[in-house]
């Protein structure tokens, strides 16, 4: 039998930035634009906690909390060996507060029972992963009263509406040899997000829609949700 291996469809997803621009943000912004909105203030006190970035990309995320902040460590987990890779060319040397870890998401998750303080997801795991399996898992690798934070798309690029119940869509992705391909994403509605996290063990669930800004193509508006873990 021959094995194969699944593409890394996030190969090439940031590399231009990784060259221009290696520095730590001085911001962080939840918005799809990255140009509004709130900021790390709704995490909650990060001192002294144990914080997951999930689906943390090349981690300028994760950089600026574990620089900008006091907690005792970020980590942050992509299941992409490319992403892993310019995250630890970029930010390695800030460890060992920032932890830059390979792996599926909720594997990830199912191995952290009652770790963290805080997750968040910047247009991360929370959109690529089935969330019937990735937020019980955010739950249980919470301790109680824990915080998950989230940043999503309130409709599709495209202009087609969010998802009225949990199905995926197909959004464009490519191949690290440049072909074009799809992947999954999940696009829901508020109210959909609200029913899983209820369903998944948290409480003081909360919503807000940030509208898209400017009116370049493929601008969205941002669904910003915060729950804590029951308990």
């Amino acid at each position: 039998m021959v094995a194969t291996t699944t593409p890394d469809l996030w190969h090439h997803y940031g590399r231009k930035r990784a060259v221009d621009d290696r520095d730590v943000p001085d911001s962080f912004s939840w918005t799809w634009g990255q140009d509004s909105g709130p900021g790390t203030e709704i995490l909650g006190d990060l001192d002294g906690a144990c914080v997951g970035d999930l689906g943390a990309g090349s981690a300028w995320h994760a950089a600026h909390v574990a620089t900008r902040h006091r907690p005792a460590r970020v980590v942050a987990v992509d299941s992409s060996p490319a992403q892993t890779e310019m995250a630890t060319g970029l930010f390695g040397h800030l460890a060992p507060r920032l932890q830059i870890v390979h792996s599926d998401v909720v594997d990830h998750l199912h191995t952290m029972d009652g770790t963290y303080d805080v997750l968040y997801s910047v247009f991360g795991a929370v959109d690529f992963a089935d969330p019937r399996e990735l937020l019980p898992a955010a739950a249980t690798a919470l301790r109680p009263g824990g915080r998950l934070v989230f940043s999503t798309l309130a409709h599709y690029l495209s202009g087609s509406p969010a998802q009225p119940d949990v199905i995926a869509g197909r959004v464009g992705a490519k191949t690290p040899d440049g072909e074009a391909t799809t992947m999954t994403r999940w696009v829901l509605e508020e109210q959909v997000w609200v029913k899983l996290l209820d369903q998944a063990g948290f409480t003081d669930i909360g919503v807000e829609e940030w509208p898209a800004t400017g009116d370049r193509p493929r601008t969205a508006a941002t669904l910003l949700v915060g729950a804590r873990r029951t308990g």
